[in-house]
């Protein structure tokens, strides 16, 4: 997802690039922890009742949305979004 994103979105590459590495080497417990390495990252409560984490990407043109399931360290990308997109809210739903 990330690879088919910036090849649409060339000036958000570096950034997502930077946002794998930083993830792949994390081992959250928790969202304190995930504050600790993003201070930015917000977590929100979408329609489903389920939690994801926003994440800021190319100083914050883009959200990152993910699930971060702590028990298995494992960070699922659901979705990325321009600032525009995310302020619609339309995610929310989907999720």
């Amino acid at each position: 997802m990330l690879k088919e994103y910036w090849g649409r979105h060339r000036e958000a590459e570096a950034s997502l690039r930077t946002w794998a590495q930083q993830t792949k080497a994390a081992q959250w417990r928790n969202f304190f922890q995930v504050r600790q390495t993003f201070p930015s990252a917000d977590q929100v409560t979408v329609d489903s009742g389920r939690p994801v984490v926003v994440f800021n990407v190319a100083h914050n043109r883009y959200r990152l949305i993910a699930a971060i399931h702590y028990n298995t360290q494992i960070v699922y990308t659901l979705a990325i979004l321009t600032h525009k997109e995310y302020d619609r809210d339309v995610w929310k739903e989907q999720l």
